[in-house]
C-alpha cells in the first residue's frame, strides 16, 4: 500500500511542477521503457498477430451484426431467405446433377410444403422428421415445415434398425416423411414406431404444376411429392414460429460412441454458423461446391446456410467421390469447395487429373484436413486459402483458421483474448475432467499445453448460448460450472486441443482417445495420420486395449488393406523411424474396410471392444509386434494365450 501511495503523490508532484501534459508524456514514456524491457515478448506476439486479430474482430463484428438485425427484427431462417430471393429470384440456389433450382422456385416448392403439411394438420411445435436424400428439395421441405413453426429432425439416412428407431422416438416425431429408397428400412422398424406417428413416402421428382388432383398411392404411406403436385403454393407470410431465438432443426451427432443424440439447432444458432463461415471467407458472387449429406451441421447449415442467408450458389452432389471432387469443380464452376473429415486424404490419394488444377476453387473450408497432409494438398490442387474451422453441433463455441496457417483450426487472441470467450482448460488426459486450482476454479492450459477447449455460456447472447441436445441429461453432461468465477458455466467440447506461443489452436484428440503405455500419454489422432502418411493415405484407426498384467493401454491400430498390397515390413521399418517406441502400435488388425460415419470419421467402438482376441476378429488378420525383430508377426489363438499368460511380452 505505501508504494501505492508513493507512486500517486510522485504523480501529483510532477503535475504541480510540470503541468499534466508533460507528465502524461514521461508516464507514456516510462509505459513504452517498461514494455520494451519486461513486456518485450507480448509486444513481438502482438505485432506478429495485430493484423489477423483485427481481420477476425472485423469478421465477428459483420456476423453479430447480422445477427442483431435479424434479431431485432424476429426473423426465422424462412423469414430471412424471402428477403434473399427477392433479391435475385432468378439467380441459380442449387445446382444438382443436371438440374438448376432459382431461389424462386425453392421458395415456392417450400410454400407447398407448407400448405400441404398445414392441410395435414400440422401446427407451430410439432415434429415433422425428414429421412431425406441429398436434393435441393431437402431444405425446401423443412423451411416449409418452420414456415409453419415446426421443428425439422435431419435423420441420418445411413441409419437402420434400433438406431432409426432411436432418432424416430427421441425426436418426438409427429410426423416422418422418407425417400422412397428407404421403405424397406421403414417398413422393417413400423411394429416399434408409435402407431399416431403419421408417415409420408417422399419421390424425388420435380413437380408437375398441371396435376388436377392428390392421389393417393396405395402404399402404406401417402405419397407427399403426389400431395404437393396437386397443392399450389400458398401465400407467402412470415413464419408461426417462435422466431430469431425458436427452434429450427434437430441435427444427430454421428454416434461413434453408441447411438446418435439430437442437438438443437435454433434460428440463431443456424444463422451464426452459416454467417461465420461466410463473413471469413466467402462472397456472396461464390459457387459452393457441397459434397456433403444435408442431414449433418457441414453441409445441411454451413454450406446450405451460404445460399438461403447469402445469395451463394451451392452445388449439391448427391455422394462424395474422391475422384470426380475437383472434376465437379471444374464442371460447375466451383470458386469455393467444402470438406470434412478424411475427404481430403481421399482426394490426394486419386490419381493425378488435369482437374488438379484447371477448377476456378479460391478456397476450400471444412473440418478434419490433417497437418500432415495440409501443405501437399494445398500444392497439388493450387488451392489459395484454406478455412479449416472447429467447432460441434451441440456447442456454442465455433472458431476459424483465417490466415491459412498449416494445420490450425482457429485462434485466441493474445491481444484482447476476452473478446470472444474461448479457452483451454486443464483437464485429466484420460477422464476429460477439469482440474481445479486451491478454490475450486479451472486453470488455462499455458502455451503448447494440451487441454479441453470451452466456450463461456452466455444465455443472452445468440453466439454463446447453449442449446444442447432434445435430451437434458444429456445436454448436462457436456457443461462444467465454476469454471474462472464461482457461478459460470461453459461449454465442454469433449476434445483436446493446445494452443501455441501465438495463440493458434491445433487439434491433438478426442478426450478418452488418448491412452497411456510405457508411461507416455499417446494420441491416436497423431499415431493414425502417422500410420496413413506411410502406408499410402489408408484408412488408419488407432486405439488403446488392455493387455494382461500390463499397466496402461497397448495401441492397436485397425488398417485397410482392400487388394492385400500391405508391406507390413516395410510399415514397420518407417513407423520405427517416425514414433517413439511407446507409440508404436503393438497389434495390428488387417482389415478390407472399415465403418465410417456420415462425416467420414471413422468407428472405433467395436473394434476396440474386440480388442487382438482372434475369436472375436474372424474375418481379419492380427499381427503383435516383436520389438526385437522390429517385424509384425501373426497372431493366431496360440499367440494369443502366449500372451495372456505372459509367455510373449510386449
Amino acid at each position: 500500500m505505501s508504494e501505492v501511495l508513493g507512486a500517486v503523490a510522485a504523480v501529483l508532484v510532477l503535475a504541480v511542477y510540470l503541468g499534466v501534459l508533460k507528465t502524461i508524456l514521461i508516464l507514456l514514456c516510462g509505459l513504452v521503457y517498461y514494455a520494451a524491457f519486461y513486456k518485450r515478448k507480448w509486444i513481438i506476439v502482438a505485432i506478429k498477430t495485430a493484423p489477423r486479430d483485427i481481420r477476425a474482430l472485423y469478421s465477428y463484428f459483420k456476423i453479430l451484426m447480422k445477427s442483431r438485425t435479424l434479431a431485432r427484427r424476429n426473423l426465422s431462417i424462412p423469414d430471412a431467405f424471402h428477403e434473399t430471393v427477392e433479391k435475385h429470384p432468378n439467380k441459380a440456389c442449387f445446382l444438382f446433377q443436371d438440374e438448376l433450382w432459382t431461389f424462386k422456385e425453392v421458395e415456392e416448392y417450400s410454400l407447398r410444403v407448407t400448405a400441404a403439411m398445414k392441410a395435414q394438420g400440422v401446427t407451430k411445435g410439432d415434429i415433422v422428421g425428414l429421412l431425406v436424400n441429398n436434393s435441393p428439395q431437402l431444405p425446401a421441405l423443412w423451411l416449409g415445415n418452420a414456415r409453419l413453426g415446426a421443428i425439422t429432425p435431419l435423420i441420418n439416412t445411413n441409419q437402420r434398425g434400433s438406431a432409426l428407431i432411436h432418432s424416430i422416438n427421441v425426436a418426438q416425431c409427429n410426423v416422418l416423411v422418407y425417400s422412397e429408397e428407404y421403405e424397406s428400412a421403414i417398413k422393417d422398424v413400423m411394429d416399434e414406431l408409435s402407431p399416431k406417428l403419421k408417415i409420408f413416402k417422399f419421390t424425388h421428382r420435380r413437380l408437375n404444376p398441371s396435376s388436377a388432383e392428390y392421389q393417393a398411392s396405395g402404399d402404406s404411406a401417402g405419397n407427399l411429392t403426389d400431395l404437393l403436385d396437386a397443392t399450389p403454393p400458398g401465400p407467402w407470410k412470415m413464419a408461426d414460429g417462435d422466431g430469431f431465438s425458436g427452434k429450427l432443426l434437430y441435427i444427430y451427432t454421428s454416434g461413434t460412441t453408441g447411438l446418435p443424440k439430437a442437438a438443437v439447432i435454433s434460428n440463431s444458432r443456424f444463422m451464426f454458423m452459416a454467417a461465420a463461415i461466410h463473413y471469413m471467407c466467402l462472397r456472396p458472387d461464390d459457387v459452393v461446391y457441397c459434397p456433403l449429406p444435408l442431414y449433418h451441421t457441414a453441409g445441411g447449415v454451413i454450406s446450405v446456410g451460404q445460399a438461403l442467408l447469402f445469395g451463394c450458389t451451392v452445388i449439391i452432389k448427391p455422394k462424395f467421390s474422391a475422384s470426380q471432387y475437383f472434376p465437379d469443380c471444374v464442371k460447375y464452376g466451383a470458386t469455393a469447395a467444402h470438406y470434412i473429415g478424411e475427404m481430403c486424404r481421399y482426394i490426394l490419394a486419386t490419381k493425378p487429373s488435369p482437374a488438379d488444377t484447371q477448377h476456378k476453387v479460391r478456397v476450400i473450408y471444412g473440418n478434419g484436413l490433417r497437418p500432415q497432409i495440409w501443405n501437399e494438398f494445398v500444392a497439388r490442387f493450387n488451392i489459395k486459402m484454406v478455412a479449416e474451422f472447429y467447432g460441434a453441433t451441440e456447442g456454442n463455441a465455433n472458431i476459424v483458421n483465417t490466415d491459412g496457417t498449416p494445420g490450425a483450426i482457429g485462434f485466441v487472441s493474445r491481444i484482447i483474448p476476452q473478446v470472444y470467450p474461448i479457452a483451454i482448460i486443464k483437464v485429466n488426459p484420460e477422464t476429460g475432467d477439469p482440474i481445479r486450482n486451491a478454490v475450486g476454479l479451472c486453470e488455462l492450459a499455458n502455451p503448447d499445453e494440451p487441454g479441453a477447449f470451452i466456450g463461456k455460456i452466455l444465455p443472452d447472447n445468440p453466439a454463446r448460448e447453449y442449446l444442447g441436445y432434445v435430451d437434458k441429461a444429456a445436454s448436462e453432461k457436456k457443461i462444467v460450472r465454476n469454471v474462472f468465477a464461482h457461478g459460470d458455466s461453459a461449454f465442454i467440447s469433449g476434445d483436446i486441443l493446445v494452443a501455441d506461443e501465438l495463440g493458434y489452436l491445433y487439434f491433438r484428440d478426442r478426450t478418452g482417445d488418448t491412452y497411456r503405455w510405457r508411461g507416455e500419454n499417446v494420441s491416436t489422432s497423431e499415431v493414425e495420420a502417422a500410420i496413413s502418411r506411410v502406408a499410402d493415405h489408408r484408412d488408419a484407426v488407432v486405439y488403446g486395449v488392455e493387455v494382461a498384467n500390463c499397466e496402461g493401454r497397448a495401441g492397436m491400430c485397425g488398417i485397410v488393406d482392400a487388394d492385400g498390397t500391405l508391406d507390413l515390413r516395410r510399415l514397420a521399418s518407417l513407423l520405427e523411424r517416425d514414433l517413439p517406441v511407446y507409440a508404436r502400435p503393438v497389434f495390428l488388425r488387417v482389415m478390407a474396410n472399415v465403418d465410417l460415419t456420415g462425416t467420414f470419421k471413422m468407428k472405433k467402438t467395436d473394434l476396440q471392444k474386440e480388442g487382438y482376441n482372434p475369436s472375436l476378429a474372424k474375418n481379419d488378420k492380427l499381427y503383435y509386434l516383436d520389438l526385437k525383430q522390429g517385424l509384425y508377426l501373426p497372431l493366431g489363438v496360440e499367440e494369443y494365450d502366449k500372451i495372456m499368460n505372459g509367455q510373449i511380452r510386449l
